[in-house]
């Protein structure tokens, strides 16, 4: 049987394309202090980081008190969206290195998306006026999607508007024929789940932490194509 090409890269944006993760923290951990409730570094990084503003909130919530409350999910959802703003209004959220050139280089040879549980508008901010800011056919973001990652809805999202998005590509691609570029846990958990491939960057987690993804790397300063399409030469061992 003929393994499968790699077609299409989807990309998770925070902690892969932008270095913006501890931002985002500080934010959410504000958030939520002004609303009586306490994230430490440890609690986020080990069991919310990947998961999109409403998803984390409301598996905090329902952790520290018991029941779900959605008022009070949206309301620090959106304050934390506030606060990061602010953050980030005087300094745009850096580029990781490199990440320009990967992402030009390989939208000449395959169909790119962004699939995040970030907000549209702080995806489009940190790309404005980059070289790669017209390089994705696709932006999926937590707006797009009902329900966040670990949940694979936001890559089965993203492949289907890859495969609407013109020129429509011929025949149409499929999930086996997708590779995810994660940073989190909760990411690379819906990545197989969607049945991608999916490259974690040690960017966030150590490389230990990330042993579910099919190839880990240390950023995308170490990712060479060749390398990438060698995971679907090689077939899924790991499925």
């Amino acid at each position: 049987m003929t393994s499968p090409a790699l077609r299409a890269i989807i990309f998770d944006f925070n902690g892969v394309i932008a270095d913006d993760e501890t931002t985002h923290f500080l934010a959410f951990q504000q958030a939520l202090a002004e609303d009586g409730l306490a994230l430490t570094k440890e609690e986020y990084y080990g069991a919310y980081l990947g998961m999109d503003e409403r998803a984390c909130a409301g598996a905090l919530l329902e952790a520290t008190t018991g029941r779900r409350d959605p008022a009070r999910v949206q309301r620090i959802a959106e304050r934390k969206a506030a606060l990061f703003a602010a953050l980030t209004e005087t300094q745009r959220p850096p580029l990781f290195p490199k990440t320009v050139e990967f992402v030009t280089h390989a939208s000449s040879r395959y169909r790119l998306a962004i699939a995040s549980g970030g907000r549209r508008q702080q995806i489009e901010f940190a790309l404005h006026a980059t070289p790669i800011e017209k390089a994705f056919a696709v932006l999926v973001s937590a707006e797009d999607a009902a329900i966040g990652k670990p949940d694979p809805a936001i890559y089965h999202l993203a492949l289907a508007r890859l495969n609407e998005a013109p020129p429509r590509p011929a025949p149409a691609i499929l999930a086996t024929e997708c590779l995810v570029i994660e940073d989190s846990l909760a990411g690379i958990q819906s990545a197989r789940a969607a049945k991608m491939k999916v490259v974690a960057l040690a960017t966030t987690y150590p490389p230990e932490q990330l042993a579910a993804a099919h190839l880990v790397l240390p950023s995308l300063e170490h990712v060479s194509l060749d390398s990438l399409e060698s995971l679907f030469q090689e077939g899924d061992r790991r499925c």
